[in-house]
This record gives C-alpha cells, structure tokens and sequence, in this order.
C-alpha cells in the first residue's frame, strides 16, 4: 500500500452558519456538517444549544472574541484551524448568523488557501433576517424602503467606523447595524447630523430568535439612551428606518412596556405619514 503516514494527511475546514440563535434556523446541511466534524471551533456568539448537533466524539473550543475582556486574536484562531487541519483533523469553524457577514470568514479563507487547506463555506440565516422575522417587519416593505444595507457599528479597535452618513440618513433606505452596543449613541448623532431624521423608527433587537430574546422599540433620537439603561447581554443589533414603523411588536414586548413602544411607534408612523404628504 502506499497510505501516506498519518501527519502528512490533510484535513479541511468548513465555515459554518450557525444562524441567529434559534438550533432550528440551521440548515441541514450545517447540522450534517457538525455531526463529521472533529473539531469545533465556536464563537461567543454562537447559542448553546448549537453545539447540540456535533457528534460526542468531537472536541469543542471556543475561540470567541470580545471587546469587554481577554479574547482570542484572529491571527491565533487562523493558525489553530490551519494546524488542526494539517493534521488530518476536520475542522468547523462555527460562527454565529453567516459567516460572510461581519464573521471575518475572508481572513480565515485566506489563511487555509495559503497553507493549501481545503476550504468550504455552508450559510446560515442571518441575525437581521433572523430579529426581522420575529418582528413580522419586512426589511425591504417596498411603501418605505427601496435599498437594504448591512453596516458593521464598530472597526478593528472597537471605536466607530468611518461609514457614509449620507447614505444611513436616505429616508428610503432600511439600515442594519452589527454590533453597535458601545457606538449607537456615536453613530446615531452621525446619522442625525447628516440628516436623518431623528423621529426615524428603530428598533434595537439583543440575542435575536433565541427563548431571552429583549427588543427595544424607539426613534433613533431616543434608541441610544434605552439601549445604554439596559445594556442588553448578548449580540445586539439595530435596525433603523421606516420600514421598522410597521413591526409586530407586541407579542415581544413586556406588559409594563407596551404603551411607551406603541407610543414610539406611533410618533414614527406619524413621520413617515408627514414625508409621505410632502
């Protein structure tokens, strides 16, 4: 026979969405791929119960990142997933909603292509398509929004990026921001002086799809503020517009919290009626 020795078989990896939160958004493809893993190597992000689907046999890391305290640098996580593989290991790299969208999949990409590893990349629901669904708020309602955009709220050090304001402040446009807990009130005072208006509908949505799934419903004005009382645990995202005027939010909103998120609601369907009648 001429098997090659075992250290010199190649494995592969394979990103993996692992969607918003809720295990049955996954796909079936990425609950098949974390039963033939060998090793998982998961984010903060990624809800629990997720981990449910990989076979007993494979070993689980966490390699998640924070901003609020000791985290694994991204260069580590590449050089980790590329060595397991190199030793014939497979290798999921599982991150939370999709890997293409803010989950840094074109760094580790890049780092298994250098080192000739085999490379897959399996989607999943992403956490906008995922809180929009639980809102039964259409993202792209074509009475309010013609363009949907996706903005990351903060850069490599955590601070605010440098976006086109000029573009979040278009009325007709839906804006989703990822992870902005720490910069809303920054990227909101942008978005308002570059003329949005603050009466704009948002809506603040922590741990999207999952059973402690908290919703914050306000104007971009006021957003920041309720955001900054409850700093929300989990991933936080924000989605921002007129489109957000019509989101189902009562079966997600407590009973104390009703009649100031209806009232919110009612001032921004008012605003939209007022740029309508224009």
């Amino acid at each position: 026979m001429n098997s090659k020795p075992q250290s010199d078989r190649r494995g592969r990896v394979t990103l993996v969405g692992a969607g918003p939160g809720d295990p049955e958004l996954m796909t079936l493809k990425a609950v098949r791929t974390l039963a033939s893993a060998d090793v998982i190597l998961f984010d903060n992000l990624v809800a629990p119960e997720i981990l449910d689907f990989a076979r007993r046999e494979a070993r689980t890391m966490l390699v998640g990142k924070s901003g609020h305290g000791p985290s694994c640098r991204q260069d580590d996580i590449n050089a980790l997933m590329v060595r397991l593989a190199t030793s014939g290991k497979h290798v999921v790299r599982l991150k939370g909603g999709d890997p293409m969208v803010f989950g840094r999949a074109g760094e580790e990409i890049s780092a298994c292509r250098a080192a000739g590893i085999p490379v897959e990349v399996i989607p999943g629901v992403t956490a906008a398509q995922g809180a929009a669904a639980r809102l039964c708020a259409s993202l792209t309602h074509r009475d309010h929004a013609r363009r949907l955009q996706y903005v990351t709220g903060h850069d490599r050090s955590g601070a605010l990026p440098d976006l086109d304001w000029t573009s979040l402040a278009d009325p007709f446009v839906t804006t989703v921001v990822y992870m902005p807990a720490r910069t809303l009130a920054a990227l909101a005072a942008k978005a308002i002086e570059a003329g949005l208006d603050p009466a704009t509908p948002a809506v603040a949505v922590a741990r999207a799809t999952r059973p402690d799934e908290e919703v914050v419903v306000a104007t971009m004005a006021t957003l920041p503020a309720l955001v900054a009382d409850r700093s929300p645990p989990g991933p936080v995202l924000v989605m921002i517009g007129r489109a957000m005027a019509e989101a189902a939010l009562d079966t997600h909103v407590s009973t104390n919290e009703k009649a100031s998120a209806r009232a919110a609601m009612t001032a921004a369907i008012s605003a939209v009626q007022r740029a309508k009648a224009k």
